[in-house]
């Protein structure tokens, strides 16, 4: 079946199988939120970009597993409610931004900068701080050597615009998502939101003028 990127709490999981990684995707919670589980075809290992919220659910997708780590784009409490849970059912250890791990209620085991890379198996992810939602927000981004980019934004990227901020904080937040984002990858980067449908950065591309003016 082809992959849309469409899920639905308490819906099926959507699936995208590439060369070397293969991406779970779905929603949980309240608030729609999506947790991503990536599985290394070489090895099974596994990473969950966000455990947001129904530990029960997330802990039975992982499947056989093993998973091995889970990351947290920021300190919002609806992506790390069901952390506590899923690290104590797999021992997967944790990743955050040091600028927003204190924040986060479950001790992080790695604390991420900008640039630094995160391991699933043989497959390699990039770390992107997007500061401007919450200081230690962050973007993780697969970079397909045999196809597009694959980037999960959390809320600093959604289709129709950057996430939200405070007039203070949003500057910051439109020049990381410009200068590290629109301004370094293709428009065929798949985009992985922390709600919702996702995008290609081609879509998004024309608003960045209109983000800019609208200010936050």
């Amino acid at each position: 079946m082809t992959y849309t990127g469409v899920v639905t709490p308490n819906g099926a999981p959507d699936v995208r199988e590439l060369a070397h990684l293969i991406i779970t995707k779905v929603s949980v919670g309240p608030m729609d939120n999506n947790a991503y589980f990536l599985r290394c075809r070489a090895t099974g290992d596994e990473l969950l970009i966000d455990a947001a919220a129904d530990a029960e659910r997330l802990i039975e997708t992982v499947g056989d597993g093993p998973l091995r780590t889970v990351v947290t784009t920021h300190r919002h409490a609806d992506h790390w409610g069901a952390l506590s849970e899923v690290v104590a059912a797999t021992g997967a250890h944790t990743v955050a931004h040091r600028a927003d791990a204190d924040a986060i209620p479950v001790a992080t085991d790695r604390l991420t900068e900008d640039g630094d890379v995160i391991g699933v198996g043989a497959v390699e992810l990039s770390v992107l701080h997007i500061a401007g939602h919450t200081p230690g927000s962050i973007a993780v981004l697969y970079d397909d050597p045999q196809g597009t980019p694959h980037l999960f934004t959390g809320d600093s990227l959604f289709p129709g615009g950057v996430g939200t901020s405070t007039p203070e904080t949003f500057p910051t937040l439109y020049r990381d998502v410009v200068t590290k984002i629109f301004d370094r990858l293709p428009d065929e980067t798949w985009v992985y939101p922390g709600h919702g449908d996702d995008t290609v950065l081609g879509n998004e591309r024309p608003h960045l003028a209109e983000w800019q003016a609208r200010r936050w």
